[in-house]
C-alpha cells in the first residue's frame, strides 16, 4: 500500500497558500475548502505547512493582529513529506513521530499530492474491512 494509492482514490487536487499571503486570508481559504492545512508555496516549492495549529500559535503571540502577519511568518517549516512511492505504514509512523497531521506527496522536487492522517486512516480501515470481507467469503465457500 502506497500514497499513490490513496491519492488514486482521494485525486491530486492540492489548495495551497503562498507564503507572502496574510493569515486571515488563509484561514478564510481554510475555512472555506473547509480543510485543516494547507501547502506553504514559494513558486513550485513548498515551504512549509499553514495549519489550525498556526492559526491558534499566531493568535496567541499577537491576538487580532495575527491576521495581518503573513503565512511565511505563522507556517510550519521546515517540511516533512513523502514520496508517493511511499509506504502507507511509514508515512503514518512518520506522521506519529513527529506528531503532525498532514503530509505533502513530493516527488521529483514538484507537489503532486497532500494527505491527512484521516487519509491514511480512512484507507488502512477500508483495506482491513475489505481483508475481513474477503476471509469471510473464502470461510463461507469452503
Amino acid at each position: 500500500m502506497t500514497i499513490g494509492s490513496i491519492l488514486q482514490g482521494k485525486g491530486t487536487d492540492i489548495v495551497s497558500v503562498a507564503r507572502d499571503a496574510h493569515v486571515g486570508d488563509a484561514v478564510a481559504l481554510l475555512a472555506e475548502k473547509r480543510i485543516g492545512a494547507m501547502p506553504v508555496m514559494d513558486g513550485d516549492t513548498v515551504v512549509g505547512i499553514f495549519s489550525e495549529r498556526d492559526v491558534i500559535h499566531c493568535l496567541k503571540a499577537d491576538g487580532a493582529a495575527a491576521m495581518t502577519r503573513t503565512v511565511g511568518d505563522a507556517m510550519t517549516s521546515p517540511v516533512e513529506s513523502v514520496a508517493s512511492g511511499s509506504s502507507v505504514m511509514g508515512a503514518l509512523s512518520l506522521m506519529t513521530r513527529r506528531r503532525i497531521r498532514h503530509l505533502p506527496v513530493i516527488d521529483e522536487g514538484r507537489i503532486v499530492g497532500f494527505v491527512s492522517i484521516g487519509d491514511l486512516v480512512k484507507y488502512r480501515i477500508d483495506r482491513i474491512e475489505s481483508d475481513a470481507a474477503a476471509m469471510r467469503d473464502y470461510i463461507r465457500s469452503a
